[in-house]
């Protein structure tokens, strides 16, 4: 079984920034593309940024230059590092993998963004 789980959200003033980690178990976590999605309160669930297993990266429009993706392959660890925060990305963040012909999903993190 695939189990992802997120940890990092919080609260914090428009400006401000946050670091979102995912741990991952139950696959060979090295070789597989990882993503953020972000769910904002009464929209449709968006994809934020992709780390692919050699490193590669795409962010969203709307957080390039403000976000960054990274992974930890030694400890089964992906990351969202999110600076200059605004209160439109006020989301449940959800780290994604697609295994074995299924999709993965962690419970999601809140994170609020005040003005």
């Amino acid at each position: 079984q695939v189990y992802l789980v997120e940890s990092g959200g919080g609260l914090v003033q428009a400006g401000g920034s946050l670091r979102l980690s995912c741990a991952a178990s139950g696959i060979n976590f090295k070789i597989y593309t990882m993503n953020w999605h972000r769910q904002a309160p009464g929209k449709q669930r968006e994809l934020v940024a992709t780390i692919t297993s050699s490193g590669s990266t795409n962010l969203a429009d709307d957080v390039k230059g403000r976000f960054s993706v990274s992974r930890d392959n030694a400890r089964n660890r992906v990351f969202l590092q999110m600076n200059s925060l605004k209160p439109e990305d006020t989301a449940v963040y959800y780290c994604q993998t697609h295994h074995r012909g299924s999709d993965f999903w962690g419970r999601g993190t809140q994170v609020t963004v005040s003005s």
